[in-house]
């Protein structure tokens, strides 16, 4: 188990945070830490690289936000953090996560908290940490594509799925909120240049910081086009020109968002070991108004991003289109009998692990189950 010391400071002493409410440069929020003590910032000083940048390199994870929800519950309003009391009951649930977690048999046994924060939602604007609604011309594009196969189709095509199905990509959000596994981010540094490598479908993004212009707007990508500068210690990071075929929820699934969406990130070592890091959504035909979701990042356990072999074992895509073919036989083999009767969904109650659905998240195969996962 990871001991979490910083400069003689433990971690429980990171119990409150502040927020900032500065506009940064970008119109974009300022950085809102979440790893202050009652506000006060704990001192650290950035280490350099040899070059002379702010140093963000290590193996990074969001694992410690477990028990995080990404919206917060109503009931909280605009509190972002949480009450002593209510931050004792999350210490109490890390700590027998860890238990349960070390003494686990299984794939995902390392995949687990270990450091309590006391952040009440990921989202952390606007104040009341929920995610905006849609809009109503975001509303005319849901589609069974939304949920893949956490859902119920129809699949007619590998179109009818989420690129996560398809083992493309997660998006920038799906691919750092923490799910039930594989949860690592590497980041390496070099002159004018930033790179990240996601864990889960093993993407990889290059931020150039030396200034060069952004892509020609008609050219689109689904991980965007990224540039990014140096503001004091503080890498921020803005991209365009992304494609209207990935979404913002975990693992990327959930309603699409427009090609128009414009995405800052922000990313600061506050400790050795916790690096914040900040995402502002502004996508004007998707929702409402733009929100932002911050989250601390720690040293990845293990240190090492694990290979992700995803087209290799996937069968999720195969066997749901194979189960749809299977059901139009069926329904015209009944109907040839003079029985006619409601098309069995795909799920049919069952999640692709086989569990109910609603037992370890949607469609009953866990959060972050990767496709065809058992």
């Amino acid at each position: 188990m990871r001991r979490w010391v910083l400069g003689g400071i433990t971690a429980a002493m990171f119990a409150a945070a502040a927020t900032m409410s500065v506009t940064g440069q970008t119109g974009a929020p300022a950085l809102v830490i979440t790893a202050y003590n009652g506000g006060a910032p704990i001192p650290y000083t950035m280490p350099k690289t040899p070059w002379g940048d702010p140093d963000l390199q290590g193996v990074w994870s969001s694992d410690d936000t477990g028990g995080i929800p990404t919206s917060r519950p109503q009931a909280l309003g605009n509190t972002l953090y949480q009450t002593d009391e209510q931050f004792a009951a999350r210490q109490k649930q890390i700590e027998n996560g860890v238990k349960n977690g070390e003494s686990a048999v299984g794939s995902f046994r390392g995949d687990f908290a270990r450091r309590a924060f006391r952040q009440t939602s990921i989202v952390v604007d606007p104040p009341d940490g929920r995610t905006p609604a849609f809009t109503p011309e975001a509303e005319k594009r849901r589609a069974p594509r939304d949920q893949g196969t956490f859902g119920n189709g129809p699949f007619e095509s590998t179109e009818d799925f989420t690129l996560y199905d398809r083992c493309i990509t997660r998006g920038i959000v799906g691919s750092v909120l923490r799910v039930v596994y594989g949860n690592g981010n590497r980041i390496v540094q070099a002159p004018g240049m930033v790179a990240i490598s996601y864990e889960m479908i093993h993407d990889t993004r290059v931020f150039y910081t030396d200034g060069r212009p952004h892509i020609s707007p008609s050219i689109k990508q689904y991980l965007g086009d990224s540039r990014a500068r140096w503001v004091g210690d503080e890498l921020v990071v803005e991209t365009t020109n992304l494609t209207d075929k990935t979404s913002i929820g975990p693992n990327g699934n959930g309603l699409r968002h427009s090609d128009k969406m414009r995405i800052t990130e922000r990313f600061k070592r506050v400790a050795n070991d916790i690096l914040q890091y900040q995402i502002t959504v502004d996508d004007p035909v998707t929702y409402v108004k733009p929100f932002t979701l911050s989250l601390p990042l720690t040293p990845l356990d293990g240190g090492n991003l694990l290979p992700y072999d995803c087209h290799e074992g996937n069968y999720a895509v195969r066997q749901s289109l194979g189960a749809e073919r299977a059901e139009d036989a069926a329904l015209a083999a009944d109907l040839a009998k003079g029985i006619k009767r409601v098309r069995r969904p795909v799920q049919d109650g069952l999640g692709v692990g086989g569990q109910p659905i609603g037992e370890g998240g949607p469609g009953g195969r866990g959060r972050g189950a990767g496709p065809g996962a058992p």
